[in-house]
């Protein structure tokens, strides 16, 4: 199958098939590449486009804060996967 077919298909699918379709090319990226730590100084990819990784780390502890609740239990894997999906399609598609 050529990219144009997958391109045309893709408007086929549901919201939630798309979101879905995103998740796992993303995921198969990241196996394809290796994280920013380990990658060599002579990589393509230059370093102004990547963050810190200190500041992913940063990231990570804010978004830990957002998600606590004190009087509740933490959210599940679903609670957090129905939240990202919100959030994706607020952002792509409104």
């Amino acid at each position: 199958m050529t990219l144009q077919e997958i391109e045309r298909q893709v408007y086929q699918l549901s919201v939630t098939e798309r979101l879905a379709l995103i998740t796992t090319i993303a995921r198969s990226l990241q196996q394809e590449i290796p994280p920013l730590h380990t990658q060599s100084q002579s990589s393509d990819l230059t370093e102004p486009n990547h963050p810190d990784p200190l500041d992913k780390i940063r990231l990570v502890e804010q978004l830990r804060g957002c998600l606590k609740r004190p009087s509740e239990p933490a959210p599940t894997d679903e609670e957090i996967e129905k939240m990202r999906e919100e959030r994706l399609v607020e952002k792509y598609l409104k």
